[in-house]
This record gives C-alpha cells, sequence and structure tokens, in this order.
C-alpha cells in the first residue's frame, strides 16, 4: 500500500500536484479491534503513518483499503457506511458483502465467493467427484462461502458425506473431532473453504496421526496458494482456485531499500526486522548491530514471484486514486489539471468508484453494480520439485466471463495426491454401466445407489443411466441390454426340424396314397375293389391326397395368398374326404337293406346320388370358405404379444365365426358318418368294411376334439405344428383303415380277392 501511494505522489499523470496520506491500523483478525478502529479513525485520532504532515484535508478520512477478513470487513462497513466513507477490501471475498442494501459503500478488488464457490463445484464436477467431504471455517467467511458451495454442488449433482466448522481459537477437542471425521470418512476428496490461520491449525492436527487413505484437497484461493502449508506433504497434490499471480514492477526495490530508521520508526517494519533478522531493536538481548543486509534476505517477503494478494492492494489504492482524480481533476490540452484545493467528500470518491475502468501493469480495474471486479482465477495445483519440496504450480484459468462450459482453461499437467498423474475417484458407488440403472438406496444421499439390471424388454445405452428406455415393438435388447436388436422372426419353415419332419410325413402320405390308388386302379376289376364302390373310392384316395399336400401350404413364410389357401383347401378337402367316407357308408347301409325282400333301396341311392351327395356336402364347404374369404379372409400378422423376445410369423383368421364355421361344418359331416358308421359296423363283412369305417371315423374324430384345445392353447408356430398333426394323424387313421386292410388282402391274399370267396364266407 505504501509502495502504490508513493508512486501515485510521484506521478505526474495521476493526481499531479497532490499527495495521498494514509493511516494503517491493525485490526488483529478481531472483530472487536476492527470497531475500536473505525471510530478511532473516524474521530481523527492522530496517524500511525503520514507521508506529509502539511495535508489540506487533515484528519478527513476519503476512503479505507481493507480489511483481509470479511468478518472485520462485514464490521468495518457497517461502521463507516452512515458515513458515506467507500471502503475497497482486498481480500474479503464472502459474497454477503455484494448485497448493496446492507453494504452499499463497499468495494472490492478480490472475486466474490459466489463465483469461487460455483466454480469449485464445476471443478469439482468437472474430475468426475460424487462423494466428497467439506470443512470451513466457522467464520463469515467459510460459512457463507460454504453455503454456497454446497447449493453449486447439489445442482451439479454432488453429494457431500459430512460438513464440519472451525475456528482457530476453537478448543482442541474440538480441532481434533475435525480431523477424525476427515481420517474417518470414504470421501477421498475433501474441499476446504477456510481461511489460512484456520487451515494452518487443522493441517497441523492431521499431522499427528497418518491419513489413510489419502485425501485429495481441494482449497480456497484463501489458503491453497500460500507457500507456508506447502510444508505439509500430505497435501501435495492440493487443487483450487488463487488469485492470479502478478507483477509490480519496482516493488522489490522498494522494500530493499528500507533504512534503519525507516525501521525503528514503524512498529510494523521493527516486527519483520526482528523476525526476519533474529534480532531485538529494543531490548537489550541479540541486539541488531546494524549489520543486517536486507538485500541478502531470502524469505517470503522478499520473493515477489507469488504477488497475488498484493497485487489486489496495490489495485485497490489505485482504484481510491483514481476515483480522487476523476472528482478534483480535469483534463486541458491533453494534460491533468487538479484542484487541490477543492472541497472533497468521501461521498464524491463514493460515487466516483463506480465509474473507475483503468488498467495498470496489464491488469484491468472496473467494478460492477454489486461492486465486484472481473473474476478470473488461477488454477493452482501443489506439485513436487524435483528437489521434494512442494511448489504451487499454475495449471490454468478460470475466466467467469467466458461462455458456460468454457471457463476452465487447463494448460498443464496436474499431480494429484502420492504425486499420481490419474485423476483420483471418490464416488458413494462405482458407476452403473450401460444395460443397469440407478436405485436410490434408502436414507443415502442421491449419489448413494444400487445398480440393478434393466427389466426385461429395456436398455439403458449411457453410464449412471436413471431409467432404462423400452425398445421399439419389432426390437428386443441384447444380452448387455445396452442397445435395441432386431426381434428374430419365427414361423415354422421348411429347414426347421419340426417343419422337415412333417413336410416328409406329408409327402410320404401324399406317395402312399397315390400307390395304394395304383393298386386299387390296377386291380379295379377283383371282387375286392368293385365290392368297396370303386369310384368312391378313387375319390376318397384323390381326396386324401389332396389332404396331405395341404399340410405343406401350412409351412413357409405366411404370405396373403398361403393364409387364403391353407384353411380354405384344408377345409374343403377334408369335407370332400368325409363325404366320400359318408357315401360309402351309407352304400353299406344301403347295400344290406337290399338284402331285405323287396326292397328298392338302391334304385334311390346309386351312383348318380352318391356322386351329387359328395357334391352336395362338399359346395356347402365352398360355399362356407366363399363367404369367410369375401367377408374377412384369413391374412398374414407379425405376433408381437405371444413371445416378448421375437416375432412370430402367423396367419390371422381374419374372422374367427368364419374358420369355426368351417370347422364346425367338418365335425358335424364326421359326427354324422361316425354314427352311421356304427350302425354299420356288424354288417357282414363281405358287405365291405363297416367296422374299419367305423374305427377310422373313431380315430378323426378322436384326433380333431383334441385339436381344439391344444390349438387354442398352443403358442407361436405350435399352432401350426398342431393344426398340421391333426391333418396328418386324421389322414393317415383313414388310409390306414379303409384301404391298408384291402391292399393286403390284394398283395398278399390274393386267395382271398375272389368272388367264391366272398360269398363262401357270405353263406358261413
Amino acid at each position: 500500500m505504501v509502495f502504490a501511494i508513493e508512486e501515485i505522489n510521484n506521478s505526474t499523470e495521476l493526481l499531479p500536484g497532490i499527495r495521498l496520506g494514509y493511516q494503517i491500523y491493525d485490526s488483529c483478525a478481531s472483530v472487536p479491534v476492527a470497531v475500536h478502529m473505525a471510530f478511532q479513525f473516524l474521530n481523527s485520532f492522530d496517524p500511525v503513518f503520514s507521508t506529509d504532515n502539511n495535508c489540506s484535508h487533515s484528519g478527513m478520512v476519503m476512503a479505507v483499503v481493507g480489511g483481509s477478513g470479511s468478518t472485520t470487513s462485514i464490521s468495518l462497513s457497517q461502521v463507516i457506511r452512515s458515513f458515506n466513507i467507500p471502503q475497497v477490501s482486498h481480500f474479503s471475498t464472502c459474497a454477503c458483502l455484494s448485497d448493496k442494501q446492507q453494504y452499499p459503500s463497499f468495494f472490492r478488488t478480490v472475486p466474490s465467493d459466489q463465483i469461487q464457490a460455483e466454480a469449485l463445484a464445476k471443478l469439482v464436477k468437472h474430475f468426475g467427484w460424487t462423494w466428497i467431504g467439506a470443512v470451513r471455517s466457522d467464520s463469515d467467511y467459510g460459512n457463507n462461502g460454504m453455503a454456497s458451495f454446497l447449493k453449486a454442488a447439489h445442482k451439479e449433482g454432488i453429494c457431500v458425506e459430512y460438513s464440519v466448522s472451525f475456528y482457530r481459537t476453537d478448543p482442541q477437542s474440538r480441532i481434533q473431532r475435525v480431523a477424525d471425521v476427515i481420517r474417518r470418512s470414504k470421501a477421498v476428496v475433501v474441499v476446504a473453504f477456510a481461511s489460512f490461520g484456520d487451515m494452518k491449525i487443522l493441517l497441523k492436527e492431521l499431522t499427528s496421526h497418518e491419513l489413510s487413505p489419502p485425501r485429495q484437497w481441494i482449497g480456497s484461493e484463501s489458503w491453497v496458494t500460500n507457500p507456508e502449508l506447502t510444508r505439509f506433504s500430505f497435501c501435495a497434490g492440493a487443487i483450487g482456485f488463487g488469485i492470479p499471480k502478478s507483477i509490480i514492477p519496482g516493488l522489490r526495490d522498494f522494500l530493499l531499500k528500507l533504512s534503519p530508521s525507516q525501521v525503528a520508526s514503524s512498529q510494523i517494519l521493527t516486527e519483520f526486522w526482528e523476525d526476519a533478522f533474529n534480532c531485538t531493536l529494543t531490548k537489550m538481548e541479540r541486539i541488531c548491530d546494524g549489520n543486517e543486509d536486507i538485500q541478502n534476505l531470502q524469505n517470503q517477503s522478499t520473493d515477489k514471484s507469488q504477488l497475488r494478494v498484493t497485487n489486489m492492494v496495490y489495485k485497490a489504492v489505485y482504484a481510491v486514486a483514481h476515483a480522487i482524480h476523476n472528482a478534483v481533476c480535469q483534463e486541458i490540452n491533453g494534460t491533468a489539471k487538479c484542484d487541490k484545493l477543492t472541497k472533497l467528500e468521501s461521498k464524491q470518491i463514493l460515487i466516483e468508484l463506480k465509474k473507475v475502468n483503468f488498467s495498470r501493469n496489464g491488469y484491468e480495474v472496473s467494478f460492477d453494480a454489486n461492486g465486484d471486479p472481473v473474476t478470473i482465477y488461477e488454477l493452482a495445483n501443489w506439485q513436487k520439485s524435483e528437489n521434494g519440496a512442494t511448489e504451487i504450480v499454475a495449471v490454468g484459468l478460470y475466466d467467469a466471463s467466458r461462455p458456460v462450459g468454457q471457463e476452465f482453461q487447463i494448460d498443464k499437467n496436474i499431480t494429484w495426491m502420492e504425486g499420481s498423474t490419474k485423476v483420483p475417484v471418490s464416488v458413494c458407488t462405482d458407476s452403473c454401466p450401460p444395460g443397469t440403472r440407478k436405485v436410490l438406496q434408502k436414507g443415502k444421499p442421491i449419489c448413494c445407489y444400487d445398480c440393478t439390471a434393466c427389466p426385461e424388454g429395456e436398455i439403458s445405452n449411457s453410464t449412471d443411466s436413471t431409467d432404462c428406455l423400452p425398445c421399439q415393438k419389432e426390437f428386443w435388447p441384447n444380452a448387455k441390454r445396452d442397445t435395441c436388436i432386431p426381434k428374430p422372426v419365427e414361423y415354422l419353415s421348411f429347414q426347421d426340424l419340426l417343419g422337415i419332419i412333417l413336410a416328409t410325413f406329408s409327402v410320404v402320405g401324399a406317395c402312399l396314397t397315390i400307390v395304394i390308388a395304383a393298386v386299387f386302379f390296377c386291380h379295379r376289376k377283383t371282387p375286392i375293389v368293385r365290392a368297396n364302390n370303386s369310384e368312391l373310392s378313387f375319390l376318397l384316395l384323390i381326396s386324401l391326397t389332396l389332404c396331405f399336400l395341404c399340410s405343406l401350404t401350412f409351412i413357409g413364410a405366411p404370405s396373403e395368398w398361403s393364409c387364403m389357401l391353407r384353411h380354405t383347401a384344408f377345409g374343403i378337402t377334408f369335407v370332400l374326404c368325409i363325404s366320400c367316407v359318408l357315401g360309402k357308408t351309407i352304400v353299406v347301409l344301403m347295400a344290406f337293406k337290399v338284402t331285405i325282400p323287396g326292397s328298392n333301396v338302391m334304385k334311390w341311392f346309386g351312383p348318380p346320388q352318391q356322386r351329387m351327395t359328395v357334391v352336395s356336402f362338399t359346395f356347402l364347404q365352398v360355399l362356407i370358405c366363399t363367404v369367410w374369404l369375401v367377408v374377412s379372409p384369413p391374412f398374414p400378422i407379425k405376433n408381437l404379444t405371444t413371445y416378448k423376445e421375437k416375432i412370430i410369423l402367423e396367419c390371422a383368421l381374419g374372422s374367427a365365426a368364419g374358420f369355426w364355421a368351417v370347422l364346425g361344418y367338418l365335425g358335424i359331416l364326421a359326427a354324422f358318418c361316425f354314427v352311421l358308421a356304427v350302425l354299420a359296423r356288424k354288417l357282414p363283412d363281405n358287405f365291405n368294411e363297416g367296422k374299419f369305417i367305423t374305427f377310422s371315423m373313431l380315430i378323426f374324430c378322436t384326433v380333431w376334439i383334441t385339436f381344439i384345445p391344444a390349438y387354442v392353447s398352443s403358442p407361436g408356430k405350435f399352432t401350426v405344428v398342431v393344426e398340421i398333426f391333426a391333418i396328418l394323424a386324421s389322414s393317415f387313421g383313414l388310409i390306414m383303415c379303409i384301404f391298408a386292410p384291402k391292399c393286403f388282402i390284394i398283395l398278399f391274399k390274393p386267395e382271398k380277392n375272389t368272388k367264391k370267396y366272398l360269398m363262401n364266407k357270405n353263406q358261413s
């Protein structure tokens, strides 16, 4: 401050012809002392320092530079605001001081903790830390700063395992409790919003017992850029925001020119001198002999490579000087002319401070409506040097004026705890991988959760997903449930084992029927063929061949034509088949009636009537199928409900009434035929095969009665399998019961295939 005032008083551009005086007070970081000092300078007590005893405004305080802490600045501001005396602080960062309703005369050259708190939260979020500990000074600086940080952290989704406070004057037991909380916690990252003095006490306590595991410290600007704390080696890797380093030309030379007389006249310099050279100026013990050479002194006071807060003081003094300049000076022909006799009031300085906007040594100085400066932080990192010492290295910047998401500018590699180059992990629960979702643990913060696999049919394709998303209807999750893949399409194909087996039986059945037809045709003039009504037998064999072949239409991918063909072909061919069996059964019954003397039945049921019976019954089924196809025909669909994980290609019935009408009509004919066959089962064997028809119809009816519940309950492609099985089973039943015995006689017992044998058997 003194250096800045000396520069200003020697300047020909800023306040030319006017010299600034000053008073320095030590608040001792104590609110009562700060308030006492405020009343002291308001009552114009004698100054500690003065550059000129002939001041034109002697005793009138125009502005205050300070204090160094938020708590003292708050107390100081509440005292001097009634006098409209502007206050420019170089290190009071509490966000509360931006409230112009409570602190209308307060300005500062250091950024507000509100910005720092938000920046710290973004820093924590940037490195993926979601589970942290928090310690703070039990002061306005610590409490308000931490409150802002916790609010910002909550918005960023960061959870705090603990938040504890302490103050350097607290009993040792409380400091120990805070240290124990840090040691017992699981959070690897600790955010410390504390003043330098408080942090020094805490770190000293933590050195008494080793921290295991080590902690990654995140610091506020008050302590993270203070070289004195780097002696605590377990904090190596600490990172945080600090006031940017700066250069003040001429300051070091100014400090190294201190004369013994200047030192002796100042209590502050006397304390500095005695501490630096380990001697005394006032006592007889180890008295300073005058040979002390400040030029060779190497300590923190002479090291000007880490000027941070110092520059904030420098800018604060220049801000006040520019405000005074604007109030009493005018530009005339490019030269500043100042009237030092102008009656100047502190309220004028207050007004002009709001307008200042200048640059000094490359550093911009201005204030917004809240009295805050443009916010730029340096990202400081504690790194081990080659000689093992811990150094504070600037690794980047945080510029709050940049667009959201682009505030960080990291230029160098960061060293983390224990000298690691790998970013430490600090989470309550490890990240949930894709395919799972987060389920909060009851009674714990949102960062503590369990990873639960996505439900059936849902996926999550990102890490730490809170919800799983359902796949579209025709898609299904893969094994990891992190992506949706097309559902496999399933239908009874000719490549399936079942399809191959059923197709083989269909072809074998058709071939067998054709072979039997050939055998009957070759032996069509033999008694057994002629006695079995050869015309109906051949028609029955043709219909059975079609029955076997129609089952092939059920195999393969359903199409619009195959869906219509399979059900109608099945219904018509089976009605034709049953009509033939019914005709044969009626012929058997009629033939038995002819043996009764005087009976004239056969002339009413001769071959023309038999053909008409078959055609009539079949035509009625054709009519039913035609109506079904016209009104609401079967059509191919993708069945997405039977199986969740695959698509079943199948034929929808269109009109269920049409399907059951076809099946019902077939069932009525079969039942009627079965009843007639039962009536004919005890007729003499040489009058056709009454009992074989009975067995065949028993098999037929049994198959189709059991088909109904099996068809309704079978899922997916097995519905088609059941239908094909019923067709093949009933067809083979008719073949085996009606035609197999005749073929056996024709081929292997030709001696029984004679009219004499049949007549003899009849007579017996």
